[in-house]
């Protein structure tokens, strides 16, 4: 049985931490779905073909809010909040990325278009990396920005890797360092991989920091963490399959740069890359209109839908 969040608890969390009381672009809706045995909250708006946008962490949906409307005019852009994070529904596992990627599966379907473009960040492009590969013919074309395919990161800091995925790996210790530090602990880490830190505003982590506070929030994110390894090995079984669909590979000159396009050589017989030279790892943010940019040029033409 679900345990059920105490009002004054829930009311009292939306206090501590201000946010905006509604952060939805002009025009855009709010929804929720029933896919792959969990609810997932998205957010939606335009008309054409299907776009997906995955965000990653430590973000929901919102960390789209710039590039949505700048793209509904020629798609129909759907950005999801992920198993467990935002508004989507909170579960005790699943956080591997095949399950993620089949909760997108399940959300194209239910939205009846496809294939769809997939646009994923972050964690978001692990998924979105999945997806690719175990669900080829929901995707129509393949972008990833500003991540790693799993199995390729450098998790050994004493290697020169990055410090968080030990921490965020470890079991209880992060939940215990960062409760009622949430919002300090998201403004630091998005400080510490952000080039143009301004682009990140205090508004949008607060909006952030409010859903990761609540209860069960900062532990989904860190299972994503958690999940890593066995990521790793499943992606390891398609080693020598190809994307069946063109790729793009957008990073942060200050984020992964060309590392993600390098990683990606093997994988895709069209494969096209850019890079974000004032950004670090939040280009959705960071540097909106270059990849709006980005994605208008590689999406075009777009292929018809098969839905009004």
């Amino acid at each position: 049985m679900k345990k059920l969040i105490p009002p004054l608890l829930l009311a009292l969390s939306c206090l501590v931490i201000p946010a905006q009381a509604n952060p939805l672009p002009k025009g855009a809706k709010s929804g929720f779905a029933q896919v792959n045995g969990i609810q997932m909250h998205y957010v939606k708006m335009g008309k054409g073909p299907l776009l997906l946008l995955l965000h990653g962490w430590p973000q929901t949906w919102y960390e789209w809010h710039r590039i949505m409307p700048m793209l509904a005019g020629k798609y129909t852009v759907v950005a999801p909040d992920l198993r467990g994070l935002g508004l989507s529904e909170k579960t005790r596992t699943g956080y591997d990325k095949p399950t993620i990627a089949n909760d997108i599966a399940a959300l194209i379907q239910h939205l009846g278009r496809g294939p769809a473009f997939v646009v994923g960040h972050d964690m978001g492009g692990k998924a979105a990396y999945v997806l690719g590969l175990v669900h080829p013919e929901l995707v129509a074309k393949l972008v990833l920005v500003d991540c790693m395919p799993p199995g390729t990161e450098n998790m050994d800091s004493a290697k020169g890797g990055m410090w968080h995925y030990g921490f965020h790996m470890a079991a209880g210790f992060p939940e215990m360092l960062t409760k009622n530090r949430e919002r300090e602990y998201i403004a630091a880490q998005i400080k510490q991989w952000a080039h143009r830190k301004q682009a990140i505003t205090p508004q949008a982590i607060d909006e952030y920091a409010k859903h990761y506070a609540r209860p069960g929030g900062m532990t989904a994110g860190f299972n994503y963490y958690r999940a890593l390894l066995d990521d790793a090995q499943f992606v390891a079984a398609y080693a020598d399959q190809k994307f069946a669909m063109p790729v793009l590979a957008v990073a942060g000159r200050y984020g992964v740069a060309d590392k993600l396009s390098k990683a990606l050589q093997a994988k895709a017989d069209i494969i096209k890359s850019a890079i974000a030279e004032d950004s670090g790892h939040f280009v959705p943010e960071e540097a909106p209109a270059f990849l709006v940019e980005q994605l208008s040029s590689f999406l075009a033409p777009a292929p018809p839908s098969n839905t009004p």
